[in-house]
C-alpha cells in the first residue's frame, strides 16, 4: 500500500536535504549547485516518487568516488573538475534535468503524460547516461590513449569528444550497475516500504537503461567532438542533450518490446 502523500513530500523534504547538504560539506556540490541538487531532487521525489532518491544517491556516490580517484593526477594534468572537484549548479541542472522533465510528465496529479512504470524507465535510462558520462570523463581522462570518436586522431586526456578504452570500460559499468541497482533495488525496497513500484517488474526491459546509458555516452562524445569544439554547446548543455536524447530513445525500445 502507497504511503499519504504528505509523508512521502515530507520524507522527499527531509531526504533532499540530508543529501544537498552533505554533499556540500564534502566539498561535493558548490553551494549554489548544493541548491540545485536540493530543487532537483524534490521535483523528482514529488512528482516523480520518493524511491527514484536511491538513484539519485547513488549517482552522488559513484560520481564523488570517480571524481576523487587520483585527483592529485588529475590536477597536474589540468583536467579536474572545478577547484577541488566541486560541481556547481549548471552541472547539476545539466545531468537532472532531463530526469526532473520526466518525473513531472509521469506525476498521477497531472493526467500524467506517460504512464508511471514508464516514467520510471525513462528517469533510470536518463540518469544512466549521466553516470556513463560522468564515469567515462573522470576514469577516462587518466588514460593515456584517447582518440577523437568521429575520426579516430590521437588527442589529449581531457578534449572534447575524445575516448579511451578505459572511459568506454567505466562508461559500461556504469550503465550496467545503474540499470540492475534500480530493478534489484529499487522495486523490492518499493514494495517493502510500502510505495508503488514506479520501474518495470519484467526483467526484460532491464536492458534498456544498461543500453541506453552506453549509447548515451556515446552521443555526449559524438556531440563533444562536433557541436561542443566549435562552441555551439557548451559541457553542460551537451549533458541535458544527452540525457534527453538518452530518455527518448529509452522510450522507443520500450514501445518496440512491450
Amino acid at each position: 500500500m502507497a504511503l499519504a502523500p504528505e509523508v512521502s513530500v515530507a520524507t522527499t523534504v527531509v531526504l533532499c536535504l540530508a543529501l544537498s547538504g552533505l554533499a556540500y560539506s564534502r566539498n561535493v556540490l558548490t553551494w549554489d549547485g548544493a541548491v540545485a541538487a536540493f530543487v532537483v531532487g524534490l521535483l523528482i521525489g514529488v512528482f516523480g516518487d520518493v524511491t527514484w532518491l536511491l538513484l539519485l544517491l547513488l549517482f552522488l556516490l559513484s560520481s564523488f568516488a570517480a571524481t576523487r580517484y587520483r585527483f592529485a593526477l588529475k590536477e597536474a594534468m589540468g583536467v579536474q573538475e572545478g577547484a577541488r572537484g566541486e560541481r556547481h549548479a549548471s552541472n547539476v541542472l545539466g545531468n537532472g534535468l532531463a530526469a526532473a522533465a520526466i518525473s513531472v510528465l509521469g506525476f498521477e496529479g497531472f493526467g500524467p503524460v506517460i504512464p508511471k512504470e514508464v516514467s520510471g524507465l525513462l528517469f533510470v535510462s536518463a540518469l544512466a547516461v549521466a553516470g556513463a558520462d560522468t564515469l567515462a570523463s573522470e576514469i577516462g581522462v587518466l588514460s593515456r590513449r584517447v582518440y577523437l570518436i568521429t575520426n579516430g586522431a590521437r588527442v589529449r586526456p581531457g578534449t572534447d569528444g575524445g575516448v579511451s578504452l578505459l572511459g568506454q570500460g567505466a562508461a559500461t559499468a556504469a550503465a550496467l550497475y545503474t540499470a540492475l541497482f534500480s530493478f534489484l533495488v529499487l522495486v523490492p525496497f518499493a514494495d517493502w516500504a510500502g510505495f508503488a513500484v514506479s520501474f518495470p517488474t519484467d526483467p526484460r526491459f532491464l536492458f534498456i537503461p544498461a543500453i541506453v546509458g552506453f549509447l548515451g555516452c556515446q552521443i555526449d562524445s559524438v556531440l563533444g567532438a562536433t557541436l561542443e569544439r566549435r562552441r555551439w554547446l557548451d559541457k553542460k548543455t551537451n549533458n541535458l542533450v544527452s540525457t534527453s536524447l538518452g530518455a527518448a530513445i529509452a522510450l522507443a525500445l520500450y514501445v518496440l518490446i512491450r
